[in-house]
């Protein structure tokens, strides 16, 4: 679990061959260095604000019992993609080919786990949160034009409300 400090963010690119492998990578990582470490499309993530909430919600479901996948990692993903269905959730994730990509790394010795990431998986580190797909975001998360509208075209402020969500669906 997470204590009191904010994830870490890293940013960059890697090109994924095959997903299995480089979730495998992941995971080696995660056990050597303790943290959870869960790699995002930078094409859905809006901001770190809208990472937190999923770690602090994802966190709130496992210490009371109320978590829907046994992994931690796998509990962030689907908060942060305010989904139920782990499937449906790992559009969120990297694809075969080139990605650009956020990977959240918490709890353990998160420092290690960030610098392992930066030189072990990804191809460059480069700035990447916050430079989201609009239309994709809004098309994945199900916001219209006309709810932005009514909340002054915030769309960070509906995505983490479709995070918050979730907790509601159960």
């Amino acid at each position: 679990m997470s204590d009191t400090r904010s994830p870490l963010f890293v940013e960059g690119t890697v090109e994924v061959s095959d997903v299995d492998t480089f979730v495998a990578g992941i995971d080696e990582l995660s056990v050597q260095t303790g943290a959870t470490i869960q790699a995002f499309d930078a094409r859905y993530v809006v901001s770190e604000r809208h990472l937190d909430r999923a770690v602090e919600l994802a966190d709130r479901a496992i210490e009371r019992g109320e978590n829907i996948a046994r992994d931690r990692a796998v509990e962030i993903l689907l908060y942060a993609a305010g989904r139920r269905q782990i499937t449906d959730a790992l559009e969120l994730g990297v694809s075969p080919g080139e990605n650009r990509v956020v990977i959240l790394v918490d709890g353990g010795d998160p420092t290690a786990a960030a610098e392992a990431v930066r030189s072990q998986i990804l191809d460059a580190v480069e700035p990447t949160l916050g430079d989201y797909d609009v239309e994709r975001v809004k098309a994945y998360y199900d916001i219209t034009d006309a709810e932005l509208g009514v909340v002054d075209g915030d769309l960070e402020a509906l995505v983490c409300e479709r995070v918050a969500l979730l907790v509601v669906e159960k």
